[in-house]
């Protein structure tokens, strides 16, 4: 049986916490990723098929900055712009290095970046008060953020991570995809055997009135929710959420943390519905794969990037499925 394959590339494939994000290293870490891509590409028969999804949260922050240092030289953009723009140039350096790594394994396989957008709702929760919750940019300090919240009262900062000391990071809303947009021209080009790269970023968010015209808003969608969006749009069985972590984990930072192998889906539920995951971390991601097992997806994947292989293999990561 052909399988389809939705791959969602966390945040890592492209820049590391501790970089400042040169085109160097973009290039160099996307070199990384597609690497290993390319090495799951090998394993695949010529009927299955490929999806490719990635983060942008890093580089939507970075440009932001940029826009705000010299706001009094050139016009500022929206967030939506910001993420269209960051989408073409993930999308860019992912296509260009996959390309680079098929050529060198004489693989005939063409790839494509489809810019794309996804529709959201105005009423979202994420757009209340504080309840936004989707981390752009940089990890700081208490102190860093101290000084950024002088300079900029109106941001929302929270604590991301249990147990380091950049652990906070500036957050916006991420309201909850709802269909992505350009899913006919999407399907077209994966039946044609096309490796696609879309939904960057969680795609750019955007807004539909009474009469069906469109217009983008300022938020970041979860890439991994849209993409379980985009992977019952091309039937996908299968789905990696990639990160930096081998494993999810239950109990994270305390004495008893667990990494979580093999489970079914009723066992992943119950850990999300117990809190076990953080907002904005882990959370999202159990939460796209638990939507994607409810929309007739075959085994959701939690891995590292470094071992896409053999979590494919089934050796290693938080395998879940019904």
């Amino acid at each position: 049986m052909a399988n389809t394959i939705l791959i969602a590339l966390g945040g890592n494939a492209i820049k590391q916490a501790d970089e400042k994000g040169t085109t160097e290293e973009q290039f160099k870490n996307c070199r990384e990723t597609t690497g290993h891509i390319a090495n799951i590409i090998q394993y695949l028969a010529p009927e299955d098929r490929l999806i490719i999804t990635h983060g942008n949260g890093p580089q939507v922050g970075n440009l932001m900055v940029q826009q705000k240092a010299a706001q009094n030289i050139v016009p500022a953009h929206p967030m939506d712009v910001v993420g269209a723009m960051t989408q073409g140039q993930i999308g860019y350096m992912l296509q260009q290095t996959l390309m680079n790594h098929l050529n060198e394994k004489n693989i005939k396989k063409p790839v494509c970046v489809l810019l794309n957008q996804v529709l959201v709702d105005s009423n979202d929760p994420e757009f209340i008060g504080e309840n936004a919750s989707k981390p752009v940019g940089n990890f700081l300090t208490k102190e860093e953020v101290q000084e950024l919240k002088i300079k900029h009262p109106e941001y929302i900062v929270k604590k991301v991570k249990p147990n380091d000391e950049r652990c906070w990071r500036r957050v916006v809303p991420s309201p909850d995809p709802i269909a992505n947009l350009d899913g006919e021209v999407i399907n077209k080009l994966v039946d044609a055997g096309v490796v696609v790269i879309t939904s960057g970023g969680g795609g750019i968010p955007v807004l539909e009135n009474g009469k069906g015209q469109l217009k983008g808003i300022e938020a970041v969608i979860d890439k991994d929710l849209a993409g379980e969006r985009l992977a019952k749009i091309v039937g996908a069985n299968i789905m990696f959420v990639l990160t930096d972590v081998e494993k999810a984990k239950i109990n994270y930072g305390k004495a008893d943390e667990q990494d979580l192998g093999k489970i079914s889906y009723d066992v992943a539920k119950k850990y999300y519905d117990e809190g076990q995951f953080l907002a904005g971390s882990m959370g999202p991601k159990v939460k796209a794969c638990l939507r994607f097992l409810e929309n007739g997806g075959e085994k959701a994947i939690i891995s590292s990037l470094d071992k896409v292989v053999e979590a494919y293999r089934g050796e290693t990561g938080t395998i879940i499925a019904k």
